[in-house]
């Protein structure tokens, strides 16, 4: 059996990884959509979006934040989501050692994502619940679907 190149320290493909990694934190591309309809892997927050005949309900997984650090947005039919994720990591330890891996983000996170037209958003409603930030936005009552009677 042979052992992997990325994990050799000082290995090539290992610089070319940490290379890698380091541009996306600069240029702070990692995990961003390229567009508000595409979602790149590895976005944050995961969103889940559904509709019912009287409302548009978002839920975006975001656990251990402060609600208060959490800023969401709608204008124009588009909604955005963002936030700040402090590190897991004391200050004083990321100078001690090195990190081998890194699945949980940190620092500043946002989705954005386009909404029907048919939304109100006069009457939009947040709560942030054990990880789960809930958003409802109401739909008008004039695209509504209603029932005629056949005469």
């Amino acid at each position: 059996m042979y052992e992997s190149l990325l994990n050799y320290p000082n290995s090539l493909f290992g610089e070319f990884e940490r290379l890698r990694r380091e541009l996306d934190d600069a240029f702070g591309v990692s995990g961003m959509p390229g567009s508000i309809r595409s979602v790149a892997a590895g976005s944050a927050p995961a969103i889940n979006i559904g509709r019912t005949p009287t409302s548009v309900e978002v839920y975006a997984f975001a656990p251990g934040l402060d609600a208060s650090k959490i800023d969401v947005t709608l204008d124009r039919g588009v909604l955005r989501v963002g936030g700040e994720r402090a590190s897991a990591l004391p200050q004083g330890e990321r100078a001690k050692g090195s990190v081998y891996a890194r699945e949980r983000s940190e620092g500043r996170f946002g989705r954005t994502v386009a909404l029907p037209d048919d939304v109100d958003p006069a009457h939009v409603k947040a709560t942030y619940t054990d990880g789960v930030l809930q958003i409802s936005i109401a739909r008008r009552e004039a695209v509504q679907p209603k029932r005629i009677t056949v005469q």
